[in-house]
């Protein structure tokens, strides 16, 4: 049965504009049912007088109903009213669109005629080809000599990799764990995706950093997470942003993705006082805090005083090997423990017997102190040499104390998504700062990635990104 029409004040946000109009209505009318301020049978308004609350065109918002009606979201009943149909904010909770995003779609992408840009500054990615070959093959050779894998489930052959990341982030980190309690997951995704179960998150508010991680914004929403987004500045999340309301929140407080801060050690403290006394979750997501270039380290949340009782911390092999790996590392608080674990075992989200095996010899023979230490200074010197190259050109910098990648502010009025454009039919891959944003933000700017940008190319792949940023 049709429920009361909404009102034509609906709390739209519009997304970057460097999507069409008719997609950026969509998605922000399924924001809405994913909230449930919108929910099933309730009817949306004229799309006239949208267009008019909206000031824009009446034919963006025909096309935003047309698509949401072709997806399934909506559905037209007497002949003009449009009404939000039974099991829309499922779908939009589950991460279900009702067309491609083409930010997304082009930050994997690669130019025409070409296996892969000359140069790849997208973040996210270390540089592979920096592990000692050998050391990597005397690893698998230990993971082959060990016995293979019955699959039961009261086999511990997660031991010894457990054991080694106890050592591991105890000396690194400053991350006390018994390996016991160290929870090993393909991903930080599916880490994420056990959380919301474990903690009963489906259906209540989580803060989480805007911008941030799309990675980790899409796994809580797939699991049912309603994200509520909380600014970030030089100094990462603020946690005055946060309300009783909030059954957790997500941060990467060693270098905030995609700006780059560092939570400041007031904030820290601040976090974990108000999680402790909210009864309210801190998801730690550690993605490359093992990277820090002219600074020291900051302990990890988990780490601080208080820290293991509220926060589960996440860390991964993808930036400090390879995503290839699918590893990841989970320290739930004690009562959430055992509900993670029953949250995998419905999901059945499992890491690769043979790769734990391989990284915990990996670990366990010193190679991945060896490897770290090394791909630091490599890392610094390809940082350093991008940051020259972009200065040189009269752009701003910032987020470059830590991590893997930076970001270099755009000359005002410059439509960041053209100069993504240009610069991937130039032959360089790059992110820009409004793919990371759920709503408009006040700067635009690239995110780039220095890992796999070597040093002798960073004078020439600065050159390219100034030049098609004055077109």
């Amino acid at each position: 049965m049709t429920r009361h029409a909404r009102p034509v004040s609906l709390p739209l946000v519009l997304g970057p504009s460097g999507a069409p109009l008719r997609h950026r209505v969509a998605d922000a009318l399924i924001d809405l049912m994913r909230t449930g301020y919108l929910q099933p049978g309730d009817t949306l308004p004229a799309t006239r007088a949208l267009a008019a609350e909206l000031g824009i065109s009446r034919t963006a918002v025909l096309a935003a109903y047309d698509e949401l009606a072709a997806a399934g979201f909506v559905h037209a009943v007497g002949g003009s009213s449009t009404i939000v149909s039974p099991g829309a904010g499922l779908a939009a909770r589950a991460g279900v669109s009702s067309h491609v995003h083409v930010s997304r779609a082009l930050a994997g992408a690669r130019p025409a005629g070409l296996a892969r840009p000359r140069w790849n500054l997208l973040p996210g990615y270390p540089d592979a080809g920096l592990i000692a070959a050998e050391h990597w093959r005397a690893a698998w050779r230990g993971a082959a000599a060990d016995p293979v894998a019955s699959g039961l489930p009261f086999d511990s052959l997660g031991q010894p990799l457990q054991q080694a990341l106890a050592t591991h982030l105890r000396r690194t980190r400053g991350v006390a764990a018994d390996p016991a309690d160290i929870i090993l997951v393909p991903g930080v995704s599916a880490g994420l995706r056990a959380l919301v179960l474990a903690a009963g998150l489906a259906g209540r508010p989580v803060a989480f950093e805007e911008p941030g991680y799309p990675e980790g914004r899409r796994a809580l929403q797939a699991a049912g997470a309603v994200i509520r987004p909380v600014p970030v500045d030089e100094e990462g999340l603020d946690p005055a942003g946060l309300v009783a309301g909030d059954a957790a929140t997500y941060t990467t407080p060693a270098h905030q993705f995609p700006l780059g801060a560092r939570l400041s050690a007031a904030r820290r403290a601040a976090l974990i006082g108000w999680a402790r006394r909210a009864g309210a979750l801190v998801i730690e997501d550690d993605y490359d805090g093992e990277f820090r270039y002219d600074v020291r380290g900051l302990p990890a949340l988990h780490s601080m005083t208080g820290g293991p009782d509220v926060v589960a911390y996440l860390g991964t092999a993808s930036k400090i090997l390879s995503p290839g790996l699918r590893l990841a590392w989970m320290i739930a608080p004690p009562g959430l423990r055992q509900p993670v674990l029953d949250a995998l075992s419905v999901t059945d989200e499992r890491i690769s017997a043979p790769a734990a095996g391989a990284m915990a010899h990996f670990i366990g023979s010193g190679h991945l102190a060896a490897h770290l230490a090394r791909a630091a200074r490599t890392y610094a010197a390809r940082r350093r040499a991008l940051i020259l190259g972009l200065r040189s050109l009269g752009l701003q910098i910032s987020g470059v104390d830590a991590g893997l990648h930076l970001v270099a502010g755009l000359p005002p009025g410059v439509d960041e998504g053209e100069v993504q454009a240009r610069l991937l039919r130039a032959g360089l891959a790059v992110d820009v700062l409004g793919q990371f944003s759920t709503a408009p933000l006040g700067r635009r700017a690239l995110v780039c990635g220095y890992a796999l940008l070597p040093e002798t190319q960073a004078a020439a792949a600065a050159e390219v990104i100034g030049s098609a940023s004055r077109s």
